[in-house]
């Protein structure tokens, strides 16, 4: 049966892992089988034990992590709830709770009492409760021989009983069964999700995005990215919605904080929920990223941050609508430039063909004889269509009067919360702006999609208006959805005639489009695809069967270690580890915003014995995305910084891990209380943390 094959497959590398180095400092371990790692672990300097890492008996570090919202970390560090997070994982929030009479993104907030925390519907904190290998409960029944949608159906039923049983004895637990190794292995992971969670404290951006999209991915980094948040709870210290009577949530665990700093070669290590990789892909999968896919949609986002960055620059309104916005596109738009350069300097593609070369010969003769043919085929097919959808959600679905006719359908016919959504939308929109991405993004569309792919519509639209941008002047100029007075003066009576609404036929023409030609060969190549790709993973694992694998990262807890070390990204450049704030001096300029740092910086410095105040530092630990607001802890298990980022050079790290270049960016947690006591004279805060040092 192929379940227990690959089980022991799994014993018999979980049994080498434990008396094996990694290599290098890749991986993203599973903290349930971190004891096939602790003694490497050990080795480099950790100094405490599996159990003290992950426990389901007693308090342990787990206890102290959570999911920040649906895409970051955060760490407890008092008895009181408290958490650090990223600024940039904040950063919504702050903006929600930012106006041009209080610009709380231009000169931060600090609760100086817990009265003055402000709530933040929507946001949730989640706790992992355990972690569980289920793969033999969701398999059972399988046999070989049977389908695809027979092992399917098997997987959905057996999943559901474990949620099920998973979540019915507690208050405020979700659970989730996930595929790990492409379908080889389960694990279920059960959550206790706090919802009543209140933001405290946040440095000024100039502060928590100093040096901006310029500095972002890059080193030496001087960005001070943190914001503060307090968890509550109710009366017996369970999950409760938002109620002025709630207290302050009583953790199992908390970091302590360490004082000590850190120094080139010390041990790192990396608690946190890294959102996707892909490490065990097909070469030609890579090769259309960083040949195709990368380059196409940097150059979509280089355009509609040019036009944003254009009206920011010229008004602080529009500046406080679009800055968290901006912040989004920015984002993956720098880190794909990373990315496709690692990937051509790593030759990552030729890597990858001549390990599949390895594989074929190997396979001859074996099951899996003829199965690479097979994935070069499907992704031979699939790309074309899987080029159309990103190209859709990269122009068309940006446009932001289609996102919100969009909404408007998914809440037809509640006139209620139509208008309600019209409220939130027209706080944050600006239509120079969308008018101008309008014209840009379905110009693009027009002249990469290919027109056998093209729907009929666009091809109408511009048969009728002769041009994009005569096409824009009539939607614009004819919908309802660019008025807020328009949509809040709606009638029942007049909800039909949204239908007729040029923006909502938009949406509706290209949703069809999508469903009808691109959705059914995309979801059938993508589906062979990972099916093909369960046979490749434990191929691979047959074929190296003294390789440590690690399952590919799914916003799951993940431990990650590695060392304080600098880097050299070309000839003559060597980085050293930490920056200070004598480099925040050194980039200030008043002229430019993302470096224009608050004055009370300026004069703290110029009062001297600050020039050495370390920043942020450098580590050799394996991250991604959702990695940012984890918690960087020493080898005692201390906090002694906050992941954010990684260096542009190792942002293939998501698809090969290259031990020279891979280097993720952490704040030192003394920049942090540096900000909070002389910046933010929110000192009080100190007395509710416990320093280790």
């Amino acid at each position: 049966m192929k379940t227990l094959r690959f089980i022991s497959i799994l014993a018999a590398v979980a049994l080498l892992a434990a008396i094996q180095p990694a290599r290098a400092d890749e991986g993203m371990w599973l903290p349930a089988l971190i004891s096939q790692r602790i003694g490497d672990m050990q080795a480099k300097g950790f100094k405490l034990t599996a159990e003290d890492i992950y426990s389901v008996n007693q308090a342990s570090l787990k206890d102290a992590v959570v999911l920040f919202g649906r895409g970051c970390t955060g760490e407890l560090v008092s008895g009181d709830g408290l958490i650090f997070t990223n600024h940039h994982c904040g950063y919504g929030y702050i903006q929600k709770h930012s106006s041009v009479e209080h610009d709380y993104l231009k000169d931060g907030f600090w609760a100086l009492s817990r009265a003055e925390e402000l709530p933040n519907p929507g946001l949730t904190v989640s706790f992992l409760e355990y972690m569980q290998d289920v793969t033999a409960q969701v398999l059972e029944g399988y046999s070989e021989g049977m389908s695809e949608e027979q092992r399917a159906q098997i997987v959905r039923q057996n999943s559901k009983k474990l949620i099920d049983a998973a979540v019915a004895p507690g208050k405020g637990l979700t659970a989730s069964v996930e595929a790990l190794f492409y379908g080889n292995q389960y694990f279920l992971f059960v959550f206790r999700v706090y919802s009543d969670v209140r933001l405290v404290g946040a440095p000024p951006s100039s502060i928590g995005k100093f040096g901006g999209e310029t500095d972002n991915w890059m080193w030496p980094r001087h960005t001070g990215d943190f914001s503060i948040f307090r968890i509550y709870a109710d009366a017996n210290n369970a999950p409760a919605a938002y109620s002025p009577d709630n207290k302050p949530y009583q953790p199992k665990k908390f970091f302590k904080v360490s004082r000590a700093g850190v120094k080139e070669g010390d041990f790192t290590f990396v608690y946190g929920c890294p959102g996707s990789t892909r490490e065990y892909i097909y070469s030609e999968d890579v090769r259309y990223t960083a040949e195709v896919s990368d380059p196409h949609k940097i150059a979509l986002r280089t355009t509609r941050l040019e036009k944003m960055k254009k009206y920011m620059s010229q008004s602080q309104a529009v500046r406080i609508q679009y800055s968290a916005k901006y912040a989004s596109v920015a984002n993956a738009w720098k880190k794909w430039q990373g990315e496709a350069k690692g990937i051509n300097k790593m030759k990552t593609v030729a890597t990858k063909k001549a390990y599949e070369a390895r594989f074929r010969q190997w396979a001859s003769g074996t099951r899996y004889e003829g199965l690479l043919d097979r994935i070069e085929a499907l992704i031979a097919q699939r790309n074309p269509y899987y080029f159309a959808y990103e190209y859709y959600n990269e122009t068309v679905r940006t446009i932001e009067l289609v996102q919100m006719a969009s909404a408007f359908k998914a809440a037809f016919p509640s006139l209620d919360v139509i208008k309600s959504r019209a409220e939130d939308f027209f706080k944050d929109y600006y239509r120079p702006i969308d008018e101008e991405i309008f014209t840009a993004m379905m110009t693009a569309f027009g002249a990469n999609i290919d027109q056998s792919l093209q729907p009929q519509f666009y091809k109408d639209q511009i048969a009728k208006y002769g041009s994009v941008e005569a096409w824009k002047d009539a939607v614009f100029a004819g919908s309802v959805f660019t008025s807020k007075e328009k949509i809040l003066a709606l009638k029942a009576e007049d909800l039909e005639t949204l239908k007729t609404d040029p923006a909502w036929e938009i949406s509706e023409a290209f949703r069809n489009w999508y469903n009808e030609t691109v959705f059914p060969v995309l979801s059938s190549t993508n589906r062979a695809i990972s099916l093909a790709y369960r046979d490749y993973m434990q191929g691979q694992m047959d074929f190296e069967k003294d390789k440590d694998f690690y399952p590919d990262a799914n916003l799951t807890l993940r431990v990650a270690y590695g060392y304080v070390a600098g880097y050299s990204p070309a000839d003559g450049i060597d980085y050293r580890p930490v920056s200070t704030l004598k480099g925040i001096i050194e980039k200030d300029n008043p002229d430019i915003f993302d470096y224009n740092i608050p004055q009370v910086l300026r004069d703290i410095y110029a009062q001297g014995g600050h020039e050495a105040q370390p920043v942020c530092f450098l580590a050799t630990n394996h991250t991604t995305g959702g990695n940012s607001g984890s918690p960087v802890l020493n080898a005692d298990g201390n906090l002694i910084g906050i992941n954010f980022d990684r260096v542009w050079e190792g942002t293939m790290s998501d698809i090969a891990f290259d031990p020279e270049f891979c280097r993720n960016i952490s704040l030192d947690v003394r920049y942090l209380l540096f900000i909070v006591d002389k910046v933010g004279h929110a000192s009080y805060l100190f007395d509710e943390m416990v320093f280790a040092d």
